[in-house]
This record gives structure tokens, C-alpha cells and sequence, in this order.
């Protein structure tokens, strides 16, 4: 498997997920990267397949339309993102990059439409759900702590301890890290029931 993390312009990261053998390839969260990953792909002869957004925010999309018009690839989103996508997915549903295969988890709490996708079942890429050391913010419009508490708790703390961690932003001491390393040490996820977790959100 092919496998790169870009960030080229300001705290977001792209990705490029890509199988060695057949060249097909995703990216995703184009962001502000587009130029980058038109680069690299082409270096690398891969036959980009599709655009995956994790979530809607534009800071996550700016890329799509460029990448979409140079590659003629498919945009895909979570069925409730108000983006333009052309196919939609849901909890559970498996794409694929020649052998790598792309498992959706739906994650919401961030916004409504997040998504984390978890690669060869070996990594995970979760947006702005889940950062190094910090998780991602419930405040903004179709935002939901409750939400987020589930998809945290419920859904990414229940994957295996080795798996690793590739975030939507750099902000944390490290650009990657795994579940057992965040289960440890990221103080977002310090056991808590639901209402403690929704209060601690709420803090300024």
C-alpha cells in the first residue's frame, strides 16, 4: 500500500491511500493540498479513483473541484453532506483502492455528515473527529456533544489499541499516533459518562 500524509498549506492534512500493484488511488480531505497531490499523483502514475471527504467544512474540500476536473474521479461524502458529492456512503460500507480496502465509521458529533475511514484495517483517518491529543470541537452549525461522545466512545475506542491515528489537522506534538497511545494519554477521552462529557464540551 501506498500511503502519504500531506500538508502543504497551513494545519491541514491530505491523504493519499493507494494500492502498489493495480496504481488506483483516493484521496482524502483534499483541503488546500491540491497542487501537492496533482503532484504526486502524477510522479507516481496513480490513477486517482476517488475525492473522500470526512466532513463537509470547506477548509476539508477546497480541493475537490480542481482534483475532480484534473482526474475525472468521484467525490465521496457521508449521504447527509450538503457538499456536491457523487456517491454517498454510510456506516459500514466498504470502498476500495485495488486491494485496499476503505471501511466507513460514521462519526458524527463535529457536524452531522463526519466520517472516519479505516484503511486495511490498520489505519485510521479521522478527520476532525479525533486529533492528536484533542478531539474535535462540537460548537459549530449540526455540531452534537452527545454525538460525539458516542462516536468516541462507542465506536473509535472500541477499535484495536495498535491501529494507527492519522488526523485532519496538526495539532497535536505529532503529526500520527495510534488508539492505545490516545486512549492513554489524550485527556478528551478520560473516562466520563455522557453528562460529564457534554459539560466538559461546554467549557469555554
Amino acid at each position: 500500500m501506498i500511503f502519504k500524509q500531506v500538508q502543504v498549506h497551513g494545519d491541514n492534512f491530505s491523504y493519499i491511500i493507494a494500492d502498489e500493484t493495480t496504481r488506483e488511488a483516493a484521496v482524502v480531505d483534499s483541503s488546500y493540498n491540491a497542487g501537492e497531490l496533482i503532484k504526486f499523483i502524477e510522479t507516481h502514475n496513480l490513477t486517482l479513483k476517488y475525492i473522500i471527504n470526512t466532513h463537509g467544512h470547506s477548509d476539508h474540500t477546497a480541493g475537490n473541484i480542481e482534483l475532480r476536473s484534473f482526474f475525472g474521479a468521484k467525490v465521496v461524502a457521508h449521504k447527509l453532506s450538503k457538499i456536491h458529492h457523487d456517491l454517498d456512503v454510510d456506516e459500514g460500507e466498504m470502498l476500495s483502492v485495488g486491494k485496499v480496502t476503505i471501511k466507513i465509521i460514521y462519526t458524527p458529533g463535529h457536524t452531522a455528515d463526519s466520517i472516519c475511514l479505516l484503511v486495511n484495517n490498520e489505519k485510521l483517518l479521522t478527520g476532525d473527529t479525533l486529533f492528536v491529543g484533542e478531539c474535535g470541537r462540537t460548537d459549530l452549525p449540526s455540531g452534537n456533544s452527545k454525538s460525539m461522545y458516542e462516536s468516541l466512545f462507542n465506536k473509535l475506542l472500541k477499535l484495536n489499541d495498535a491501529i494507527e491515528v492519522y488526523p485532519g489537522h496538526d495539532y497535536g506534538f505529532k503529526p500520527s499516533s495510534t488508539i492505545g497511545t490516545e486512549r492513554k494519554t489524550n485527556y478528551t477521552l478520560r473516562p466520563r459518562s455522557l453528562q460529564d462529557f457534554i459539560e466538559f464540551m461546554s467549557q469555554p
